[in-house]
């Protein structure tokens, strides 16, 4: 028998959600082994998993809440993968735009709210687009690949963000804890009590409006903009767009600067809204993880919403499997990484068909 594999000319239309669903499962099955080999009950641990996300309200909830930063955060990272450019530093440009909308509530806190949060918004996207395009410049001028940069950045903005809340920025009642001073109430994000009642839903914070607008302003930007059709020829190839004469050096400063612009506004969101000052414990990896969202999602601008909600769900599960089967916290990337391992594997058979035909005579061995 032969195997042949051949380009297929157009995308199975049922065959997508088959492999997503086939890869989803295996991931979970290669997890499920893992818990055996750790001594866990491999059944009744993905039970715990599902319980913790899906099972209550409150974790719901939770989901919701973390999904806020992992989808700007995968915005930004899809804007820059559709030019080919590709861009890592998401968790870098996250932990910049934190520190610019702390420096904003520090210095200016006697500000009202309605100018104070517009400024903290203004420094953190200022902030995760500059971060977005130091890369970006090296990559133009020197030739550097931007994935070991953009990859290098993100340890010199976590050390930046710790260097301030060990050192000038740290307050001095907090016991020795590495954290700031609370921020004044006018650059806090409000809750969504007064107008969803005192429930769950009142515990949303304003941040999520965030989200409906960036996923709209990109699908603009892409679908309706001279930029955009730019944008996706050039995600042909580098050659492709200069002998086009397309502006290719500027559309790579607009999408690295725009992709670090959302990391940074998430940043600001998740300090402001969340913990209302400024501490390492803000770095969870919500940049890693809009990586493997955006690729899940095809860089589609309502499935990355989807998929930044599940996977943000199966954050919260892992949480309640390291309460009730002792299992460390390093197991949810686990299932991160082998959720994506597993799905780039299954495009294969979305892009390429697999069949065996039987060797002609006049291919047999003589």
């Amino acid at each position: 028998m032969i195997l042949i594999v051949s380009k297929r000319e157009a995308l199975p239309g049922r065959g997508v959600l088959v492999v997503y669903l086939g890869a989803l499962a295996l991931a979970l099955g290669l997890c499920a082994g893992m818990l055996l080999l750790a001594g866990k009950p491999a059944l009744g641990g993905l039970a715990v998993l599902f319980q913790g996300a899906f099972g209550q309200a409150h974790s719901l909830l939770d989901a919701l809440l973390k999904a806020i930063p992992i989808f700007l955060c995968s915005l930004g990272v899809a804007l820059c993968f559709r030019m080919q450019i590709w861009n890592i530093g998401a968790e870098g440009q996250f932990a910049l735009g934190a520190v610019g909308a702390t420096w904003a509530a520090l210095s200016f806190g006697g500000l009202p709210g309605a100018l104070l949060l517009p400024l903290m918004f203004l420094s953190a996207m200022a902030l995760g687009a500059l971060w977005g395009l130091i890369p970006a410049v090296l990559r133009l001028r020197l030739g550097v690949n931007e994935i070991i940069s953009s990859l290098m950045l993100n340890y010199v903005g976590i050390l930046v963000l710790e260097y301030l809340v060990f050192g000038i920025w740290k307050d001095p009642a907090s016991f020795g804890f590495p954290m700031t001073s609370e921020f004044p109430a006018g650059a806090q994000i409000g809750r969504m009590g007064a107008s969803l009642g005192t429930g769950l839903l009142g515990k949303l914070h304003w941040g999520l409006l965030a989200c409906p607008l960036a996923g709209l302003a990109y699908s603009v930007f892409l679908g309706r903009t001279r930029l955009g059709f730019e944008l996706a020829a050039c995600g042909e190839g580098e050659r492709v767009a200069r002998y086009a004469r397309l502006p290719y050096g500027f559309l790579v400063l607009l999408v690295m600067g725009l992709g670090g612009a959302l990391s940074g506004l998430a940043g600001c969101i998740e300090t402001s809204a969340t913990l209302g000052r400024l501490q390492p414990t803000v770095m969870v990896g919500y940049g890693y993880t809009a990586i493997v969202v955006a690729w899940l999602a095809r860089l589609k601008p309502w499935p990355i919403a989807f998929t930044a909600f599940l996977l943000a769900a199966l954050r919260v599960g892992v949480e309640a499997m390291q309460l009730e089967l002792q299992i460390p916290a390093a197991f949810g990337q686990i299932m991160e990484g082998a959720i994506l391992l597993c799905v780039l594997a299954g495009q294969f058979f979305l892009t390429y068909s697999v069949r065996l035909r039987r060797p002609a005579p006049s291919e047999a061995p003589s």
